[in-house]
């Protein structure tokens, strides 16, 4: 064993002590789409039913430039927390198959073979005559509603940028012919 590595039980549970963690992780990322749509919805509010475009003090660019900007580092900060629980699921993943950090034949991923089972079959490489298929997995992790939540807080973005979009538009073209 190298100095400073982790033996493979000492990894099995580094591995639980993460999950906790990557628990965190999700959490955050749900609060961090949970105040995006809170400032959203205050400018809305204020743009439509507090009539805020009236005010001098009012700057729609900068206002578009700070949803922008808060749209950009909320996603940047989700993709990082979705690394942390990416990679304890994947330590995970593998500690489970491999809970004595060695080699052993797991049905549709790996097979030990020796040069008997090659030659029962007939000398063919071929992946799937050795390992065959892997048992279906259910990802008991996948969370439909985030992934929802983050469709839809896109979407939202997108179509005020269209509707930004579209009046610039229309505002040049009038400029244009008139």
């Amino acid at each position: 064993m190298i100095k400073g590595q982790l033996t493979p039980a000492q990894l099995v549970n580094a591995t639980g002590k993460w999950l906790p963690v990557a628990d965190q992780a999700r959490d955050l990322a749900k609060q961090a789409d949970h105040a995006y749509k809170l400032f959203t919805r205050l400018l809305d509010i204020c743009e439509y039913q507090l009539n805020a475009r009236d005010n001098d003090e009012w700057n729609p660019r900068e206002i578009t430039r700070s949803r922008k900007a808060f749209d950009e580092h909320r996603h940047a900060l989700a993709q990082q927390l979705r690394e942390v629980r990416y990679y304890q699921r994947q330590a995970a993943w593998l500690t489970d198959r491999f809970p004595n950090g060695t080699l052993v034949d797991v049905p549709g991923l790996v097979m030990l073979a020796d040069k008997k089972d090659i030659e029962q079959h007939e000398w063919s490489l071929t992946l799937g005559r050795y390992v065959g298929v892997a048992p279906e997995e259910v990802d008991e992790d996948f969370d439909f509603e985030e992934s929802i939540k983050d469709i839809h807080i896109e979407l939202e973005g997108l179509n005020e940028e269209a509707a930004a979009l579209a009046s610039t538009i229309s505002k040049n073209f009038r400029e244009l012919i008139g």
